[in-house]
């Protein structure tokens, strides 16, 4: 059986997720420590690969090739904009992630990939430039597992960035020009190296922060990355159901534009 990969930024993130894992084994292979185990009987493979877009991108394609998984698993913490409804220990679940960096600046401000017509993937004959899809089949059966347990979570895009936003106006501009929840620093790499290779890809983050101006007392990072493992051990405990209710219609999701 193909294994789930688990990548996050940080040890702290997986740490609860590691522990929970049958017959486990930590294993050395480069420059990278991950773990090996099982959950019931999937196999199951996390890995901590460092803080940002290269270090999650080289991350993901060394355990993808190593492993050939069915799934990867993108999980950790994120800052919420203030405008998205969204309160420090919810948790969100991608639809779809944006490089919310790569462009360039002209006279009119920053434009994106498209306008520069360079694409960031090329799969199956399409471009992808900013905006990167998540597996849609992945992300509704976490909204469809939040809601049979009761669960806050909410759907819609997440903004990938390299410079984090520590400004209420910089996080609204971001939150406006990327139509997205929350922004991390991993998440569109992961999704990015998982398309090129034809892997789906699920991203669930709990909410650490709101990305306002910056005082890292009013943070929650324990609660975070707790509450978003908490979900991705259940989400893969229930991975063989079938029995799960419809799609709820009351669960809020950010609409795609």
């Amino acid at each position: 059986m193909k294994p789930i990969i688990v990548i996050a930024a940080v040890p702290k993130e997986v740490e609860l997720l590691e522990k929970m894992l049958e017959y486990s084994g930590r294993v050395k292979s480069g420059n990278y420590e991950y773990v090996e185990g099982t959950l019931g009987n999937l196999r199951v493979v996390i890995c901590a690969g460092g803080v940002g877009k290269v270090n999650a991108a080289a991350a993901t394609a060394v355990m993808i090739d190593r492993y050939q998984p069915q799934l990867v698993i993108n999980t950790g913490c994120a800052g919420a904009y203030v405008n998205s409804g969204l309160s420090i220990g919810n948790l969100v679940v991608a639809s779809e992630e944006v490089l919310a960096d790569e462009g360039v600046i002209v006279a009119d401000g920053w434009q994106g990939l498209r306008y520069m017509n360079i694409p960031s993937v090329v799969q199956g004959g399409v471009n992808s430039f900013n905006t990167l899809p998540l597996s849609k089949l992945a992300s509704e059966k976490a909204v469809q597992l939040a809601d049979y347990y009761g669960v806050f979570l909410m759907r819609g895009r997440f903004a990938t960035v390299s410079t984090c936003s520590g400004t209420r106006q910089y996080g609204d501009e971001l939150s406006r020009r990327c139509n997205a929840l929350v922004e991390n620093m991993e998440g569109a790499a992961v999704a990015q190296v998982c398309r090129r290779c034809a892997v789906d890809c699920l991203e669930i983050r709990g909410i650490s922060n709101l990305v306002e101006d910056r005082d890292l007392g009013n943070w929650d990072i324990p609660r975070a990355v707790e509450a978003a493992q908490r979900f991705v051990l259940k989400y893969l405990e229930e991975m063989d159901r079938s029995d799960l209710s419809p799609i709820p219609k009351g669960v809020p999701e950010m609409l795609d534009v």
